[in-house]
């Protein structure tokens, strides 16, 4: 009988940098260590904890759920229109909407991708520094990424005019990737004329804008977070938006998230959600449902959902808090870390090296990516100064 060697003919995959620094720091003995790393909110004591109102979701579901059973490609109807009226508000910019569910966030930018691909001309742009899976699913299915700077790390600014430009010479039918607010990885934000700029320039030439929205409430308010992504809906025919329920519910192991698509016409709407239903069917077949049906208990009922606006702000204040001990402290090493105070959401990026990070690692149990990026929301007020003093002779 001959034998198969599919395994063995495999090529050998680098493990994930992040998990392999989760993994990292758990075995680190040293009681003084300090994790930056991975993207999670934690609160005064260091724990993620469950959010109130998730909590009270998931009585209410074990009192009233009657069924584990499929809910379908398309995934819940009631959790997808009670999350757009939450991210988007009432009106929609103006624009029809039809929405998908998915596997986080991060399934949501799969299935975009896969739409996306369907034109073998299109390319994507997207701005740099960004997340480190933005490249790797869309390049994934085929498309063509093409880049630009967008931040400046060691003067830790927005390059908004080289974005402008960039975008003023991509082809009409490609694709600009937008982070909606809490930029992952570098905080930083947008004003409102450099929205309007974005928006112009998109409709002008006729591009099509796939927003990533992971952080939403984590930066101003949901409302202020998600103003500038309105802005450029309003001003272009079709949009896609990518929602991640993660960091606002803090319901990262239930994987939920939704996909919405924006147009003029209710039919090509359809259309679009039911080529993203066909993809999924093949990939992932149904969402998971519990996190969905969490989210729209929360929202639907409007005690659980106050109960969850007011933790929301509670996430936001602390992590403002932190943002402002962290930019005098590092400010001390760089002035320009004194833009830390300014920038929203999680993280931030810190012009270290590689070489850096690594001995901050070994030296002192500071653990963060070899690209600098830093989980504020790791760090509790009080130790802010001491990692400060740690990390600012290794800045370069």
């Amino acid at each position: 009988m001959n034998k198969t060697a599919v395994f063995d003919s495999l090529a050998e995959q680098k493990p994930d940098p992040l998990l392999e620094l989760i993994a990292k720091f758990a075995a680190d003995p040293r009681s003084g260590k300090v994790d930056l790393g991975v993207g999670v909110y934690r609160d005064e004591t260091g724990r993620t904890p469950v959010m109130r109102a998730v909590k009270a979701a998931e009585h209410h579901l074990w009192e009233t759920q009657e069924s584990k059973s499929y809910i379908g490609p398309e995934g819940d109807p009631a959790f997808l229109r009670a999350l757009a009226t939450e991210v988007f508000e009432e009106r929609h910019g103006g624009r029809l909407l039809a929405g998908i569910q998915t596997p986080g966030g991060t399934g949501a930018l799969r299935l975009a991708a896969e739409l996306l691909a369907l034109d073998k001309q299109r390319k994507i742009w997207i701005g740099t520094p960004t997340w480190v899976n933005h490249r790797a699913i869309f390049a994934a299915v085929g498309l063509e990424v093409k880049t630009y700077r967008f931040f400046d790390i060691a003067k830790q600014t927005v390059l908004v005019d080289e974005m402008l430009t960039t975008l003023q010479n991509a082809a009409p039918g490609d694709a600009v990737l937008l982070q909606t607010s809490c930029h992952n990885p570098t905080g930083a934000g947008l004003s409102s004329q450099n929205w309007r700029d974005i928006a112009a320039v998109i409709a002008a030439k006729g591009l099509f804008p796939l927003f990533d929205n992971a952080y939403q409430g984590l930066g101003r308010s949901p409302v202020e977070d998600a103003a500038g992504m309105m802005s450029v809906i309003e001003a272009v025919g079709e949009a896609m938006v990518a929602v991640s329920c993660s960091k606002s519910f803090s319901l990262y192991r239930e994987r939920t998230g939704a996909a919405y698509l924006f147009g003029d016409r209710q039919a090509p709407l359809n259309k679009g959600v039911g080529n993203l239903a066909s993809h999924a069917r093949t990939s992932y077949s149904m969402p998971p449902a519990h996190g969905a049906a969490i989210v729209a208990a929360i929202l639907q009922d409007p005690s659980r959902r106050q109960a969850w606006v007011d933790e929301l702000r509670e996430m936001r204040v602390r992590i403002a808090e932190i943002r402002h001990a962290a930019a005098e402290a590092f400010a001390q090493f760089r002035p320009e870390l004194a833009h830390i105070g300014s920038q929203e959401g999680m993280f931030s990026l810190l012009p270290i090296s590689p070489e850096n990070v690594q001995s901050l690692r070994s030296e002192h149990g500071i653990y963060m990516p070899d690209s600098g990026r830093i989980n504020v929301a790791g760090m509790r007020v009080a130790d802010v100064v001491s990692v400060a003093d740690r990390v600012g002779p290794y800045l370069t």
